[in-house]
């Protein structure tokens, strides 16, 4: 289904027809380093939790006060990885469906129905794709905040492994500090080798 056709009318069939809706989403497509994480969660029927939107429109402080009461209101939540040793082995969106259908697959309990931001998934599960779903479908938004944290909390532990990185600050995306980082020490063992072609590609150009 194409995001102009999900309306209000189709999205109060899809919750009045279905219990157990996941949403599902996921983190981390564009660093230079670090794994994609992927959520998928169900929420109560009722739940309404404001501030909840696309966790690229929050801060951390903000996300983690609604990270904790998304939790609180989730009826089952799991999350899936893909390191950047298997993002380099089948390229970042596939690596990603993969972390989207583990995520769902380890659910404690089966969905209904899946809920995914502009993607689709290998399952029998019944499933709908909506463009700019973390923003516009709360399930999905819930999602994006879960897998957000998650990820961002991984980045900063390995910041602590891999200070000269400054992954505390960038989460692993292309920042000056982090290009700093490589050109002083090189690569770490969580960076995508298959995201920085073109960047060894232009410092050979200069030697």
């Amino acid at each position: 289904m194409r995001y102009s056709e999900y309306n209000e009318k189709i999205k109060k069939e899809i919750y009045e027809k279905y219990n157990h809706i996941a949403g599902v989403d996921e983190v981390g497509r564009g660093p230079l380093a670090g794994p994609v994480v992927t959520c998928a969660v169900i929420m109560k029927k009722n739940s309404k939790i404001e501030g909840v939107t696309d966790s690229k429109k929050l801060s951390r402080t903000k996300m983690l006060k609604l990270r904790d009461e998304i939790l609180k209101d989730a009826l089952a939540v799991s999350y899936g990885y893909a390191n950047n040793k298997v993002i380099d082995d089948i390229n970042i969106r596939q690596a990603t469906l993969l972390a989207m259908k583990d995520a769902v697959e380890n659910l404690e309990t089966k969905p209904d129905i899946l809920l995914i931001d502009a993607e689709k998934i290998a399952t029998d599960i019944p499933q709908l794709n909506i463009v700019k779903g973390d923003l516009n479908e709360y399930a999905i938004s819930c999602a994006s905040i879960l897998a957000k944290v998650r990820r961002d909390d991984i980045m900063i532990n390995f910041s602590k492994i891999y200070p000269e990185y400054s992954f505390d600050t960038n989460m692993g995306y292309g920042t000056k500090k982090h290009y700093e980082g490589i050109d002083n020490v090189g690569i770490s063992p969580i960076h995508r080798l298959s995201f920085l072609k073109k960047y060894f590609a232009k410092q050979e150009s200069f030697l």
